[in-house]
Parts: C-alpha cells; sequence; structure tokens
C-alpha cells in the first residue's frame, strides 16, 4: 500500500515518518476525489447534488458501509460528520443527562485536553461542579498508564454518582489501550452510560462497536484515516439508540430524508447515528476520505492489525536490544494493550528529550513531541517499512554515540 500514499522528503530521499497519529499521510487517490467534486461543481453547479452516483445529496453514505466495516458497527450506527469534539459535544448532549444523584464523569488523569475541556464544560453548563463532579483516574503502574483493576475500582467506588464513563480506545500520551467491552460493562452494571474517544483507535485496532456495546464513540479522520487536516469526523451511536427519545441538539440535515424538504417545523429524526447530523456535509472535506476507506477496504483491518503487531514488535525489540541505555518505552509491551504507536522517553530528561528529536527531525527520521518529555513514534502498517524502524534506531544510535 505504500506506493498509493505521498511520502514527503528530506534531502532527496523519502522521509521516515512516524507521525500517522497525529496527521497521516495523503493517499495519491485523494486528489483524484477532490478533484471530481470540483469538476461536478465547475460544470452542474446546484445540479450536482442530485446527479450522478458521487451526488452530494446523499454524499456522506458513500463512506457509511465502509466506516462500519472499520468500527465493527452496522452502517445505521455511524455517520462522518462535523469534529471530533463537536461530536463530542453533541454526544454528551443526550448521553450526559446528570441528576443530582448521579451529576459525574469519570475520565482519566492527563486525557486530551480539548476532551477535559468539553467535558468540564457540560458539566457546568448542567450546574454542577468540575471540581467535584469530574473525577479524573490517576495512572496506578509505573510509566504512567491503567490497570483495568483500577479502572474497575474506580467505577464500583463512583458507581451510585456517575452519570457518564468517558474514556480513550488509545491514551494519546501513553499509546495504551483499552478494552472496550470490559469498560462498557463495568459502566453500565453501575447504571452509567459509557462512551469512548477513539481518536487513536480507528484505522489503528481492529474494533467491534456494536459488539462491545458501547452507547457512542467519537474520533477523528486525519490521524491513521489520512482524510486531510481537520477533516471530516466520525460517530457511533449504538443500534439500541436508533430511535432514541434522548434530547439532542437537532439540525436539518438529520431529519428524515423523506420528508426533509417539505420544509415542516417538526423535527423527524433518521433512526440511527445519522439522525445527530445538524448541517448539510462538506462534500470537499468529505472527499479525501472516500479515498482513504478504499484503501482499508482493499487491505482489511485485520492484515492491518497483524502487520501493526509484527512491525511495532520489531521496534521495540531493536529498541531494547539497542537503545536500552537511551530510550525508555512508556507504552504497554504486552501487544493486547497498544496499538502501533510506542511513546518513548529519553534517558537524562527532557532536556535531552528534545535534543533528540531535534536530531531525529534534522535527518528525515520524524516523529513528534508531548509534553513534557515523551516523543511519540508510529510505524503506520499502510505505509511505514520495517526499513523506516531501523533507520530511526541507527540515527538515535548516531546521536547518542555524540555524546
Amino acid at each position: 500500500m505504500r506506493a498509493q500514499f505521498l511520502i514527503p522528503q528530506h534531502d532527496g530521499a523519502d522521509q521516515a515518518y512516524f507521525v500517522g497519529n497525529s496527521l497521516g499521510l495523503q493517499p495519491r487517490g485523494a486528489r483524484r476525489h477532490v478533484e471530481e467534486v470540483l469538476d461536478k461543481w465547475a460544470a452542474e453547479a446546484v445540479e450536482g447534488h442530485f446527479t450522478g452516483d458521487a451526488q452530494w445529496m446523499a454524499y456522506h453514505q458513500l463512506v457509511r458501509e465502509s466506516l462500519a466495516r472499520l468500527v465493527g458497527a452496522k452502517p445505521i450506527e455511524v455517520v462522518a460528520m462535523n469534529t471530533l469534539t463537536v461530536n463530542l459535544h453533541l454526544m454528551m448532549v443526550s448521553f450526559y443527562r446528570p441528576t443530582r444523584e448521579r451529576p459525574a464523569i469519570l475520565i482519566e488523569a492527563g486525557a486530551f485536553p480539548s476532551d477535559r475541556h468539553a467535558v468540564a464544560s457540560q458539566i457546568g453548563f448542567h450546574g454542577f461542579d468540575p471540581a467535584t463532579d469530574l473525577i479524573e483516574l490517576e495512572a496506578d503502574e509505573a510509566d504512567g498508564t491503567i490497570s483495568m483493576g483500577a479502572i474497575e475500582r474506580a467505577i464500583a467506588e463512583h458507581g451510585p454518582r456517575l452519570a457518564l464513563v468517558l474514556w480513550p480506545g488509545v491514551q494519546y500520551r501513553t499509546g495504551q489501550a483499552f478494552d472496550l467491552a470490559a469498560i462498557a460493562r463495568l459502566a453500565h452494571a453501575q447504571g452509567a452510560v459509557c462512551g469512548f474517544d477513539l481518536a487513536h483507535g480507528v484505522g489503528n485496532l481492529e474494533l467491534a462497536l456494536h459488539d462491545s456495546g458501547v452507547d457512542f464513540a467519537v474520533w477523528c479522520h486525519y490521524k491513521y484515516l489520512n482524510s486531510g487536516p481537520g477533516a471530516v469526523a466520525g460517530c457511533f451511536v449504538h443500534e439500541r439508540h436508533a430511535s432514541s427519545d434522548r434530547p439532542r441538539f437537532a439540525g436539518w440535515w438529520g431529519h428524515e430524508a423523506d420528508t426533509r424538504f417539505r420544509m415542516g417545523p417538526q423535527f423527524v429524526p433518521t433512526p440511527g447515528a445519522e439522525g445527530w447530523q445538524l448541517s448539510n456535509p462538506p462534500i470537499l472535506g468529505l472527499a479525501p476520505l472516500r479515498a482513504s476507506l478504499e484503501l482499508y477496504d482493499q487491505a482489511g483491518m485485520p492484515a492491518l492489525r497483524a502487520k501493526s503487531l509484527q512491525i511495532t514488535g520489531y521496534l521495540e525489540a531493536l529498541i531494547r536490544l539497542r537503545l536500552a541505555d537511551t530510550l525508555q518505552v512508556v507504552t504497554p509491551s504486552q501487544p493486547e494493550r497498544r496499538g502501533c504507536q510506542l511513546s518513548l522517553r529519553v534517558v537524562g530528561g527532557r532536556e535531552r528529550g528534545r535534543a533528540l528529536f531535534e536530531y531525529l527531525a534534522s535527518n528525515g527520521v520524524l516523529g513528534d513531541w508531548r509534553e513534557p518529555d515523551v516523543i511519540r513514534i508510529s510505524p503506520a502498517p499502510l505505509y511505514n517499512r520495517y526499513a523506516d524502524v531501523l533507520r530511526f534506531v541507527r540515527t538515535t544510535e548516531a546521536w547518542r554515540d555524540l555524546g
């Protein structure tokens, strides 16, 4: 699949690009899909909404089946819309329904700031206090990761007060992956709703959202899904909520399609995740997602996950064999507890970490930095090679040997 992507260059050669967990590379097919929309706009203008196989009125449905396969869902349960934090707010409008007895939300300590901002603002919006009703579970393992036992104890301890458990599929800083089905069962047993931020999980892990029983999930498509900066995001709502009478923020595009153009005053939601749409989707923004999903359909997540386990395992093995005096692996070593990302700390502290990070970038090896002291290296199985991994290790050795 590597030949299907445009690889950034460094000194006339391919960069070793390990930042698919922040922004995936551009699929070669993305330009074709975007130009198709531009050409249709030029030739047909408003009629482009109603003509051809890629008509704009139903354009979001062109990615629905592929998205459902990718996340282990039914087509009715997924939709591509908005951006991640917008979708998170829309989901909390419906699924965070606090009461005086149950006002609390459980998240992990050190959650991605946008998630924490969203959660704290929702708690405050409902008249409760984030200082007491936002519960942040601290890491209990040596490298800053969280055991399943700690999650189970926290849900049991706070269960009577919990309205929502909101958890990451993969924690962005540590790279730790979690058992979605187990967490959902624990939350539901306490009477709480369970949702997930899968920004680092979609396209990285084999997911089974329908079978896991989670109530909702949100994610972005610009990371492993290679759909471009600020790409349209995704959302999952379990089928049992397909015709839910839960309150929601309604918009015209969430109204059932058959009667939408009657322009009536009453909102009749489309069953399923599409009923949470607000406005008509940005067609130019959806076009690159089509290109990426075509590649995922060709490769299949089982094959991609198999390669991911091997290439990330290779990276970890080389670090432990050749760089144990230089790098500490923060991400769990058990393959089932991680995706493709390894989070690394440089022995000697933050200043040495930044020095290595900048040396790597100056030599065409690009990872990303997360404060206070983590370098993230993510071999994306769609386009990274084992030779890229070896190049990272050799470049790090060269920096170490410079003293």
